[in-house]
């Protein structure tokens, strides 16, 4: 019987073992998307103690607690952090088989050596020695991400950000690079005329520009994306529910914006066609400037609307949404490659009925003029687990090129994530490994290990080569 999490965890067969070992544990690690706070790079900051570094802003173990019966108390209320620590570890060994087990006891081993397995009773001696060590310069920020060998990583940042806390590390001289992410998620969100001209207001107060015209409003948006690329971003992100592609016209938008600035409700028509308008405007501006482009397609937010009122957002009530309109977004992408302004895209679908369809999807816009161009995004959200990641490789194999794939990201607000880039490289060894032994596929191990070390590594530092 094989011990738990040891070194060849996940790796069913010698060949998948000397992949790993041989070709992708060495490679460094690329995170063009994640929620990190830059604030945090910037001050290059010591947690206080392991619940601060784990479990603030965590909605995965969040929801986990509350299934598990865990007052909300424990997860974002008063509780001290070491009472919200010892409830996580209580619920820990009810997550057999959920990817937090996986994970959880895989940072506990990468970051801190602590091999122990959580439970109440460990709770206070893994508590008290990773809030030491936590504490202690080693395990700064910057230190934990050199520590999990990253070269490179993009924040998310609205449009609104000045962008200081960049700037700061660009001038500290830290070797990771840090980068800038356009995600103007709020500029396209009419449903809400006093939230978006809340927004709006900040937007005027970001560029110094008065807005009160669609004219104004896109050229506030413009200097923002010029400020943005001056700052280095070379990623634009956008998460909608579902794909949309209706009709609008620069007249169009021109009215429907004046109708909500002057706080108007919007009838849902005019709500689509203002959102697919600019999504069609910021897309231009992406391939203008050479900038990647990403689609987070399909999450359903805040669906419990007292938990939203009592927390705010970004707490842990969104769920996968129905399938993507894949009408929509073939319109989408094609009205902008017949324009030939479809920058660098990678596409990410939640719903994994989807799997297929964004597999396919991405191969009706890939033209030649570069490898990968258009990509079928890794595993995302609910789907970054064993299964899910098992499932996305195996459907881009049969149905895109995975040789020519981008790899993992974390997509996580927590500086202990990075082991999921392990996680990944370990399925993704067992999968040619396994192909290998059962004779599905040569037994070349050099030219298997190059495309793992592609896929790990080498394939992102080419696709965003432009900042690179």
């Amino acid at each position: 019987m094989r011990k738990f999490l040891d070194e060849n965890f996940l790796l069913q067969t010698k060949t998948a073992q000397q992949l790993y070992h041989d070709f992708a544990k060495q490679m460094p690690v690329i995170d063009y998307h994640n929620h990190l706070p830059p604030q945090q790079i910037a001050d290059d900051i010591c947690f206080e103690n392991i619940t601060q570094a784990w479990l603030y802003g965590d909605h995965y173990k969040w929801r986990a607690m509350r299934t598990n019966g865990i007052d909300e108390s424990y997860c974002t209320g008063g509780r001290n952090d070491y009472e919200k620590f010892e409830a996580w570890a209580s619920t820990v060994p009810y997550t057999l088989r959920n990817p937090l087990y996986h994970w959880t006891h895989l940072e506990l081993q990468r970051y801190f050596n602590v091999h122990d397995i959580l439970s109440p009773a460990t709770a206070k001696s893994i508590y008290e020695d990773c809030s030491t060590k936590l504490r202690t310069r080693d395990f700064s920020v910057h230190n934990l991400l050199k520590k999990m060998k990253v070269d490179f990583l993009c924040t998310t940042d609205d449009p609104t950000d000045t962008l200081l806390h960049h700037k700061k590390i660009a001038g500290n001289g830290f070797e990771i690079k840090v980068l800038p992410t356009f995600r103007p998620d709020k500029a396209t969100q009419v449903n809400n005329p006093d939230v978006f001209n809340e927004w709006v207001n900040k937007l005027q107060e970001a560029c110094n520009i008065s807005i009160s015209t669609f004219d104004h409003y896109f050229e506030a948006l413009q200097n923002r994306h010029d400020y943005f690329a001056e700052m280095g971003c070379l990623v634009a992100d956008h998460g909608l529910e579902n794909m949309i592609a209706e009709e609008c016209t620069y007249k169009e938008l021109q009215l429907i914006f004046s109708k909500i600035r002057a706080g108007k409700e919007l009838n849902n028509g005019e709500q689509l066609m203002f959102a697919s308008g600019m999504l069609r405007e910021f897309a231009k501006m992406n391939d203008a400037k050479g900038w990647v482009q990403q689609f987070h397609i399909g999450a359903i937010r805040n669906n419990n609307k007292r938990k939203l009122l009592e927390l705010g957002a970004d707490t842990g009530w969104d769920s996968i949404g129905n399938s993507v309109d894949a009408k929509a977004l073939a319109k989408f992408l094609g009205s902008l490659d017949a324009e030939n302004k479809l920058a660098k895209t990678i596409l990410y679908n939640l719903n994994p009925a989807d799997n297929a369809m964004m597999a396919t999807m991405a191969g009706n816009f890939n033209d030649g003029s570069y490898p990968g161009r258009i990509q079928w995004g890794s595993a995302w959200w609910f789907l970054d687990q064993k299964y899910g990641m098992e499932q996305q490789l195996q459907t881009l194999s049969n149905m895109g090129l995975l040789g020519r794939f981008v790899g993992m990201l974390t997509d996580s607000r927590s500086f202990l994530s990075y082991p999921r880039h392990e996680y990944f490289r370990r399925i993704l060894c067992n999968l040619f490994g396994s192909d290998i032994e059962d004779g599905m596929l040569p037994h070349d191990i050099e030219w298997t290990g190059k495309l793992i070390q592609d896929i790990c590594y080498n394939n992102a530092k080419q696709y965003f080569a432009k900042s690179l």
